[in-house]
């Protein structure tokens, strides 16, 4: 078995972590921009005001996507440098960038993915309000339709939201990320439901706007669980740990269910509905009918797990990770496994085709004396959990898995300090240099994971 002779390899990115240019040709502000110019909020008050040029340099980075072999790239477009106040006149010249885009990916006979929200929210629509006030709904909805009348001629592939469980749990829950407040639990429920009634106003808009039929889905995230053994007990307790939700409300956003059983199923989960009971917003049935319009493929964020058991009590446990488990640079655990059960659950209950929309590591990257970047722990790590995502792709549907990063890039409250890319970005000077691992995941696209 192993990989489908269709299956995309891709690599993701996103618009504020990379394209820089965030004051040129009538963009508007986001709430990133804003975040970052107060002191105190990233790491060295780093910005992604430059970050590695790619509003100028995009046609060089499709160039090293070609040469990389890649079937297909995932990209965000920034609401607001389509629609400057996030709603009203559109900014032509930024139509113009990602058209320009698009055309230099399948010029390169690259699938263009694209992503309508990777956390640029326009800073005027934020001062209305934001994900709080329910004609984001609406909004967004025009976004969409904004999207799907300009680019669906060329593009077929959107994902709607990347990673509600972050831009609404560490944006205005833990206020880790922009506009890094620490809302009342209340608030960021009703935040998050405005959230997806607005994923499924944006489904809606471009199903009807669509110039073609278009492959349409959604991009949470989370922590997947395996089993410490494969005993069916085991395996059952990973299931139930996946799918269960926190009881304590102060850190609710960080699950599943909560995010996924609305699209997919019509209804939120009744552990949450019982657990959140006192801060839950009006739900109507009209609000979960939008919520669950169909779409098409699923996409997940993975990036790493948690090992569980059955314990003595019939209740799943997780296991403690021993003293000096391996971690990335950034401290995330190393866990392959997470990457063939986590898409083989997630595919089990949802029942529909996956994309791993991303996954990757962080490590010590740097230019050596032979001015080539060596990164053997980022190949190991690639080998370890692609070689467990084959074993999936014998099992499942899966269509798809998207690297990150194409480059290094902007991340977010960590600025540049950390490095996710298969290529080394030298913020000083914009070089771009190709990793081993770069040279690596191009053999592998080469003979799709065969040497696996």
């Amino acid at each position: 078995m192993g990989f489908s002779k269709d299956f995309v390899w891709g690599a993701a990115t996103s618009a504020y972590q990379i394209e820089g240019a965030v004051n040129e040709d009538g963009k508007g502000k986001h709430v990133w921009d804003i975040y970052t110019k107060q002191p105190g909020h990233v790491y060295e008050n780093h910005t992604g005001d430059v970050a590695c040029d790619h509003y100028h340099r995009f046609r060089e980075d499709v160039a090293i996507m070609k040469e990389m072999g890649l079937k297909g790239y995932r990209f965000s477009i920034d609401w607001s440098r389509v629609l400057p106040e996030g709603r009203g006149k559109v900014n032509e010249a930024g139509i113009a960038f990602y058209g320009n885009l698009i055309d230099a990916l399948l010029e390169a006979g690259i699938e263009p993915y694209i992503t309508l929200y990777h956390w640029e929210l326009p800073y005027e629509i934020y001062k209305r309000g934001g994900w709080m006030n329910p004609d984001i709904v609406e909004w967004f909805g025009a976004y969409a339709r904004l999207v799907a009348e300009r680019f669906s001629d060329r593009v077929t592939h959107f994902f709607t939201l990347n990673e509600p469980q972050c831009f609404v749990g560490l944006g205005f829950l833990s206020g880790e990320h922009a506009p890094g407040l620490k809302s009342p639990v209340q608030d960021t429920l009703e935040m998050a439901h405005n959230a997806m009634k607005a994923h499924g106003r944006a489904v809606q808009m471009l199903r009807q706007y669509g110039k073609q039929p278009l492959i349409i889905g959604y991009a949470p995230t989370g922590s997947m669980c395996y089993p410490e053994t494969e005993t069916p007990e085991n395996i059952e307790a990973a299931r139930q740990l996946l799918f269960s939700l926190p009881k304590d409300a102060g850190y609710w956003s960080w699950n599943v269910t909560w995010w996924s059983d609305p699209v997919l199923f019509g209804r939120y989960p009744e552990e949450g509905l019982k657990y959140y009971e006192p801060y839950l917003p009006q739900i109507t049935d009209e609000d979960m009918k939008l919520i669950s319009e169909p779409i098409d493929v699923y996409g997940q964020n993975i990036y790493n797990g948690r090992c569980v058991r059955m314990g003595k009590d019939g209740k799943p446990e997780e296991v403690s990770r021993y003293e000096g488990f391996p971690r990335t640079a950034i401290g995330w655990p190393v866990t392959p496994q997470c990457l063939y059960w986590g898409p083989k659950f997630l595919y089990e209950r949802y029942k529909k085709p996956i994309y791993i929309t991303e996954n990757g590591l962080s490590c010590h990257d740097t230019v050596s004396l032979d001015g080539k970047v060596h990164d053997p722990n980022r190949i190991d790590f690639l080998a370890r959990y692609l070689k467990e995502l084959k074993r999936a792709a014998g099992e499942i549907e899966l269509h798809g898995y998207f690297q990150w990063s194409l480059m290094d890039n902007f991340e977010w409250a960590k600025g540049y300090f950390e490095r996710f890319g298969l290529v080394y970005v030298d913020y000083r000077t914009q070089e771009r240099i190709w990793k081993d691992s770069a040279y690596w995941y191009q053999n592998l696209i080469r003979t799709n994971g065969e040497e696996l």
